[in-house]
């Protein structure tokens, strides 16, 4: 799919209209061939296996980011602080390696994906990446038989693994025109069960029992090419500044620089975007702000490591502890190998 196929496609998931509706019969028979995979799996036909310590999934409906990463790293130091010790497993996106492989800091993100590198970075805990996430996880542990407890990073779909817990992250796109695949955005039906869900939104939204909120701030950059140092958003002053995002929604990105004070110019990435071709070279800006899932790429190409016009903006995670602790309560339920 070309870019702007998929931009005129992302376009017509929020709303029902005449591209929409055209591709709505198709939906049907999706929808039909996703609730018969699961029949399938639920009734022992396709199998499915079940690991020896608890399985917290961490996924989505809708298609693209939704901010699954900085969750998945706050809940393994939430889960490290209530005394377990947590592993994750992941597909690896962009992964060139076909096989199992375990993540380290210093892992590659075209050999283990961008998103898998910055657990491993920041998470410090076991990361295993493979196609196969059953595999993934039995090799993590066969590895780490310290691990107790497991987080899939993504796997929602992935019902060859049996979970425990599943929680469904959303952001402020809600579930689109809440049509399934190709008519909307979304892989799974928007009543598809859950046992919390979360959404990733800088609004402040009145009391919600139904889910919980997360919010990723961030208010320093770092320079790519030196990590330790950094200045505040606030402080930043430059006639022109460029933000950047190779993210599945780049304006989460850029309103929370705009709601730092920063007055900047938009240059949003496809989604895992590689960096083949150097998109900054021949722009004029001052400063050009980043993600973090973009740096750990950007720092293995020397053209844009050496940029002192790139700079990296880190975000945490913010949720209630109520939920850590709902996590937590869910998974002592059930015994550990």
């Amino acid at each position: 799919m070309t870019r702007h196929a998929g931009t005129v496609l992302t376009r017509a998931w929020t709303r029902r209209g005449l591209l929409a509706s055209a591709l709505y019969p198709v939906s049907l028979l999706f929808r039909l061939l996703v609730a018969l995979r699961r029949t399938l799996y639920k009734a022992g036909i396709f199998q499915s296996t079940r690991l020896p310590v608890p399985v917290i999934i961490v996924g989505n409906i809708f298609v693209g980011g939704t901010g699954k990463t900085p969750f998945t790293i706050w809940l393994v130091d939430q889960l490290r602080r209530a005394g377990f010790v947590p592993g994750v497993v992941s597909r690896g996106y962009g992964a060139s390696n076909k096989e199992t492989i375990e993540v380290t800091p210093t892992s590659t993100p075209d050999k283990v994906g961008d998103e898998p590198a910055l657990i491993a970075l920041h998470g410090n805990c076991p990361v295993m990446v493979g196609r196969n996430r059953v595999a993934a996880a039995q090799a993590l542990l066969a590895a780490h038989p310290e691990v107790n407890l497991i987080i899939s990073d993504d796997g929602l779909q992935h019902y060859a693994l049996q979970r425990d817990l599943e929680i469904v992250l959303s952001d402020e796109r809600g579930n689109g025109n809440g049509w399934m695949l190709p008519a909307g955005p979304l892989r799974e039906p928007a009543s598809r069960r859950r046992d919390f869900s979360v959404k990733n939104t800088s609004r402040h939204p009145a009391h919600n029992a139904e889910w919980f909120r997360m919010q990723l701030s961030g208010d320093t950059a770092e320079r790519l090419s030196d990590r330790t140092h950094s200045i505040a958003l606030s402080a930043i002053r430059a006639p022109r500044i460029l933000a950047a995002a190779g993210i599945g929604n780049p304006s989460r990105f850029f309103t929370m620089l705009r709601d730092a004070g920063l007055a900047i110019e938009e240059l949003p990435l496809p989604d895992h975007y590689d960096f083949a071709a150097n998109p900054f070279a021949g722009i004029p800006a001052d400063i050009i702000l980043i993600t973090e899932k973009d740096a750990v790429k950007c720092t293995q190409i020397d053209t844009m490591k050496n940029d002192p016009r790139l700079w990296v903006v880190p975000v945490t995670a913010r949720i209630d502890p109520a939920l850590a602790e709902r996590i937590v309560e869910k998974c002592r339920g059930r015994p550990t190998a």
